[in-house]
């Protein structure tokens, strides 16, 4: 049996499809007999739009990066779904007029009209190839796209198998594509490795209808047209039989693409799957994990050889990471080897941002470079509602201690949350410029329901009268009630904040991108006093010196966040006092204040200046010890020599220095 897996447009080019990579090696392990190939059409695609446009490499990060939420990239692939260059053309130009700028207005109006003919081409060299089954990976904006080549290849040769599968199919989104979309014999639903291996293996071994209904989570078709969807797993994949991906066509079609030109490829590695936060606690606007939450994750020591084997066989350093939380435990027993091992790695990771200044430092360490700590916001009320676990204080203490270990953070800054105020956000608005030299935010976002959070399972928690958002009624000729199962994004009247603090929000966001590269706040500890520089517009001190044994043990303790009450107690000072010092330090930008805790904001010294500093001090206090042992010794001398003569020794003589 011949098995092609294709991943289309919109679909990263930087990365080689997780998807494929393990489904490829699924196949290759659990059907011996078969023959897997991928195509990776997403870079087919550069190639060939770049021979008939401008097109550039930002341009295709502005559909497979920038406008999930606005649906431009699976509008552009629409016409070619439904066979029209003009395809709701008003109803989209009118829907982003004055939302978008001309050029890129213009760009998604070139596109529409021109990729049926892409999609044809495609289809075509698939047929060419003569697969029994074609597998298309659908996850974020890749919909359209997988979905009018799907179409396409029916047309040409109805005789091959189509299938479906990936993020945009988990639940009852799967069982809706199937429904609405004839010409996809299946899809997986789940996780793939399980349930596709055994489609192929019924495919090949049936020699009349093969036995699909044993299939978790598969849609398909009877004979006479009626659509089955199997009931899901309940149980997720062991970690042990989560398979590892298998990347070598990619690197071979990319060094041939025009796209080996923009971009230095990294590898994707997968260590564990679901959130063990989620758990316990679901993020109330979260839907990332889809129909399995339960963590799992691979042993520390197989998920090190296997990052190690991609870097040893591709020669690529810099990877991805798509683990949705950072298993603790890959602290103290996988971050160690990454970091002894000879490879200067490049990672990034999505982590939980309470993690403490010594894990932070282990981090980066181990080479992580970038990581994705669900900040989100820096009020602990509103943390509180979403349900995050962690307040104001452990957020910023973050994005310090990040700062410190060289560690860069993404994060948006998000708001529209049912029960939020508008003091919520001004209180941190007021001490943003105090921040600015920390990581700031990618941007200040309302955030959007999206399928499997609480707030969609639930609308007791405050989000009602959802309806698909709006840009599937304009990629899709189908029925509200159809899109009401194929969406993962919803629209609802909005709650919290009204527009203008979301504005001055977004001010203010937009003034810390700005001032981030000039703006500097860092202290070092010289033990006798702690020297802080500061480099911030709003500020007009430059360096402050902390010597009062007050102030350096508070300042020393709010390395962690503290209650005026308990610094006081740890410091076994006043409260009064304590409370007028913070209000100090506040006035003057070195603390952030939230939800009656205090913390430090300013990063350990890494500067050279201030290592000199140091290193000036303690040769300092080296020659002021020699010096007051070579006084004691002469003293000691003199008393000596007065009990034996009586006479009294001569002062020393001054030594010009």
């Amino acid at each position: 049996m011949r098995i092609l897996l294709v991943n289309m447009p919109w679909s990263s080019i930087d990365v080689p499809s997780l998807a494929l990579g393990i489904l490829t090696n699924s196949v290759r392990q659990k059907v011996p007999d078969a023959q897997v190939e991928a195509m990776h059409a997403n870079l087919d695609f550069v190639d060939w739009v770049v021979d008939r446009t401008d097109f550039g490499l930002g341009d295709y990060y502005y559909y497979s990066l920038f406008t999930y939420f606005s649906g431009c990239g699976d509008w552009v692939f629409s016409s070619a779904l439904y066979d029209d260059p003009e395809w709701r053309v008003h109803e989209f130009t009118s829907r982003v007029q004055g939302q978008m700028s001309e050029r890129d207005l213009k760009r998604n109006l070139e596109l529409h009209r021109m990729v049926p003919d892409f999609v044809a081409e495609v289809a075509a060299r698939i047929v060419e190839r003569a697969p029994d089954v074609v597998g298309f990976t659908s996850t974020f904006q890749q919909n359209a796209a997988a979905l009018a080549t799907a179409r396409a290849v029916k047309r040409l040769d109805p005789r091959i198998r189509t299938v479906l599968g990936g993020a945009n199919c988990d639940g009852e989104q799967g069982a809706a594509m199937h429904r609405n979309f004839s010409f996809i014999d299946f899809v997986v639903r789940g996780e793939g490795e399980a349930a596709f291996p055994k489609l192929v293996t019924a495919l090949n071994e049936a020699g009349g209808a093969p036995d699909l209904a044993g299939i978790e989570g598969l849609c398909w078709a009877t004979p006479d047209g009626r659509h089955v969807a199997n009931p899901m797993s309940t149980t997720p994949l062991p970690p042990a039989e989560i398979v590892s991906p298998d990347y070598a066509g990619y690197f071979e079609r990319l060094a041939s693409s025009r796209a080996n030109h923009w971009v230095e490829p990294r590898l994707v590695v997968e260590g564990a799957r679901g959130c063990w936060w989620g758990e316990k606690h679901h993020c109330t606007f979260c839907g990332l994990n889809g129909s399995f939450m339960q963590f799992r994750s691979k042993h520390p020591g197989r998920f090190f050889e296997e990052i190690v084997g991609l870097v040893e066989r591709h020669q690529v350093l810099d990877m991805f990471v798509v683990d949705n939380i950072l298993d603790m435990s890959y602290v103290t027993s996988l971050l160690p080897r990454l970091a002894e091992s000879d490879y200067d790695m490049r990672l990034q990771y999505e982590i939980k941002s309470n993690m403490r200044g010594p894990q932070v430092q282990a981090l980066a360490d181990a080479g992580l470079v970038s990581v994705q700590p669900g900040i989100e916001n820096l009020n602990s009320r509103v943390l509180k509602i979403m349900d995050k676990g962690v307040t104001g204080c452990l957020n910023v203490r973050m994005l310090r201690d990040a700062e410190t270990s060289g560690i860069t953070i993404a994060w948006n800054y998000l708001f529209g949350f049912p029960g939020e105020t508008d003091a919520d956000y001004q209180s941190v608005m007021d001490q943003m410029p105090a921040l600015h030299h920390l990581c700031p935010p990618d941007g200040s976002t309302r955030i959007a329901i999206e399928r499997f959070s609480p707030y969609f399972v639930n609308p007791a928690l405050g989000f009602t009268d959802l309806r698909p958002a709006a840009q599937y009624r304009l990629i899709y000729d189908l029925p509200e009630s159809e899109l009401m199962d194929l969406a993962y994004i919803f629209d609802t009247p909005t709650q919290g904040i009204d527009e203008p603090t979301a504005e001055a929000l977004d001010r203010a966001v937009t003034q810390w991108q700005h001032e981030y590269a000039r703006s500097r706040l860092t202290h070092h500890d010289l033990g006798h006093e702690i020297v802080l520089v500061s480099q911030r517009r709003h500020y007009d001190w430059h360096v402050l010196r902390l010597t009062d044994p007050v102030e350096l043990a508070a300042f020393r303790q709010l390395d962690q966040p503290h209650s005026v009450d308990s610094l006081a107690r740890r410091i076994n000072e006043s409260s009064e006092r304590v409370a007028a010092l913070l209000a100090h330090w506040r006035e003057l930008g070195i603390v952030f204040g939230d939800a009656d805790q205090f913390i430090q904001i300013a990063p350990r010294a890494m500067n050279q200046e201030l290592i000199r500093i140091d290193h000036l001090h303690q040769e300092r206090a080296a020659a002021e010890s020699a010096s007051a042992e070579s006084d004691a010794a002469q003293a000691a001398a003199a008393e000596r020599a007065t009990a034996v003569t009586g006479v009294a020794a001569p002062e020393p003589a001054l030594t010009a220095v």
